[in-house]
């Protein structure tokens, strides 16, 4: 049998989940599995590196510390700014999501995690940056087409949580 090698393209199903059992992101859930091309650096380096030599049909189970998934926290990705930064009209709630610019201006995403009085405290950390995560795998294909975005002339990888 054949066995994933850098540069192929595969289609898997998986299921991501933390140590503590909660499923963050799932595949079969959507009834669409992921497809990407290893190598290419649109998946976490862990997941990335757990496909490589695995053959169709075959199912494993790799755990991903944080330095080989989403990386680890990084206080100074949390600020603190006043209300009055915001749009006029923007819902300034625990859990409401935006879009902070870097000193590039590319845009990075943040999630409110605390409002005191006219302070609003803003996480730009990823959501599972610092946790140690686990995924069941099963590889389904290799060598199958990249889908393309309808807009674009770029090859993509599937959807998910992965990239």
């Amino acid at each position: 049998m054949t066995a994933v090698v850098k540069g192929d393209t595969v289609k898997v199903h998986y299921v991501g989940r933390l140590a503590d059992g909660t499923v963050f992101d799932s595949s079969w859930e959507r009834n669409e599995p992921f497809i990407f091309r290893t190598g290419d650096n649109k998946v976490i380096p862990g997941f990335d590196a757990a496909i490589i030599g695995m053959v169709v049909g075959e199912k494993k189970t790799v755990t991903i510390p944080p330095e080989r998934g989403y990386g680890e926290r990084h206080d100074d990705f949390v600020i603190t700014v006043k209300r009055v930064q915001f749009p006029r009209g923007a819902r300034i709630e625990v859990g409401e999501h935006f879009d902070l610019s870097d000193e590039r201006g590319h845009l990075v995403p943040a999630v409110i995690t605390a409002v005191a009085g006219d302070e609003v405290t803003l996480d730009a950390n990823h959501p599972l940056a610092g946790k140690t995560i686990i995924f069941d795998i099963e590889l389904l294909e290799i060598g199958c087409p990249l889908p393309r975005r309808p807009d674009s002339h770029e090859d993509t990888c599937g959807g998910g949580c992965c990239g």
